[in-house]
Formats: C-alpha cells, structure tokens, sequence
C-alpha cells in the first residue's frame, strides 16, 4: 500500500511540476509579444 501511495504522490508532484514550467513558458511568450508590441508602436 505504501509503494502505492508513494508512486501516486510521484505522479502528482510530476504533474504539478510539469504545468508550472509550462505556465512560465506562456508568461515569457506574452511578455515578448507585448515588447514587439510596444517597439512596433513607437
């Protein structure tokens, strides 16, 4: 039962972990976007 809940708890940490990358990723990609922006407008 342990190794169960050790392998689900992996599982989830991983999930987790993987979503924040993505999340910073999106975040990084519409900052640039809005720097384009912002040098297309001067």
């Amino acid at each position: 039962m342990k190794k169960t809940t050790a392998t689900v708890f992996a599982f989830v940490l991983g999930v987790l972990l993987s979503g924040c990358n993505t999340v910073q990723g999106m975040g990084q990609d519409v900052q640039k976007a809005g720097s384009a922006i912002e040098r297309a407008a001067k």
